[in-house]
């Protein structure tokens, strides 16, 4: 099948990881994403309140952050007293993780957050010294899986990644990943530009474009317009491959089988209080 390098020209040739491009690699949108990003104080509150009150009544309390980027995720749960163990496949991403630990090194938490550089395909094989008995919970969010194209046409690297983070998890752990309402996005040709996940001002537009292969969705990039004040805009694009919720459900079942509980929440709602959501936050307690 086509690649997005070569239908879109829409990632750079870097390579963080070895099998896993990295759509940050050239540092532009890395940088311009951590105005987008950065401000943790622009977490909405619903989102904070979900994701701390999920993991608290869970007895969570050493979480794996599988796509850390920046680091605003593992911040926030580091502030609120858990343990974090921070990994991404970007390295230009990571730097702004590194930069707080260090600026920040005098706080016992952050002197202890370790933050790596690994591979969701090798996931399990990379990190293996650091897991131990398995993390309370392991965390994927932000449309961050969504990155993972499928070179295959098959899924077959979405279910090695995922089957790697359920290794990581303890039994009776959490799974916790999201991705964007695709359905909608190939019915409607469009994405809300405004993110449930950030009260940022930064954006100014996201236009969306499916590309099919065969009459069946492949990827879906979104080309971003961020005002980075004074006026100025930045732009740069990112590929995502487009899941479709009811496939996505049958792969975390599939993978998680036996006694393990499964939830889906819409917008951090419950699904009975959203029609039609932007994300969908996937929750999954892996048997005992």
């Amino acid at each position: 099948m086509p690649q997005a390098d070569t239908v879109f020209q829409s990632r750079s040739d870097g390579i963080s990881a070895e099998g896993v491009r990295d759509q940050y690699a050239d540092g532009k949108a890395a940088k311009v994403w951590e105005i987008f990003i950065g401000d943790k104080k622009s977490r909405t509150e619903n989102y904070r309140n979900f994701l701390v009150e999920k993991l608290r009544d869970n007895g969570c309390k050493r979480i794996l952050d599988v796509a850390c980027g920046t680091g605003v995720d593992s911040i926030m749960l580091l502030e609120e007293g858990f343990e974090v163990v921070s990994i991404d496949a970007s390295d230009k991403m990571l730097k702004y993780a590194l930069k707080e630990r260090w600026n920040r090194r005098k706080e016992v938490t952050f002197d202890k957050w370790i933050i790596e550089e690994a591979n969701w395909l090798t996931l399990y094989d990379d990190i293996e010294h650091l897991i131990g008995d398995g993390f309370d919970a392991v965390m994927c969010l932000g449309n961050s899986f969504a990155h993972l194209l499928d070179n295959y046409g098959d899924q077959r690297e979405h279910i090695q990644a995922i089957s790697n983070f359920e290794k990581c998890v303890k039994p009776g752990g959490l799974l916790l990943i999201d991705h964007r309402n695709y359905d909608n996005i190939m019915d409607t040709g469009a994405a809300p530009a405004k993110s449930i996940y950030y009260n940022s001002s930064h954006t100014a537009d996201i236009k969306t474009s499916v590309l099919y292969v065969a009459s069946k969705p492949t990827l879906v990039t979104m080309d971003y317009v961020i005002s980075t004040g004074r006026g100025d805009t930045s732009e740069f694009r990112l590929s995502y491959y487009p899941h479709k919720l009811a496939v996505f459900e049958d792969i975390l079942r599939t993978i998680f089988k036996g006694h393990s509980a499964y939830e889906m929440y819409g917008d951090f709602k419950t699904m009975d209080k959203v029609a039609n959501p932007a994300f969908y936050i996937h929750v999954v307690q892996k048997g005992k």
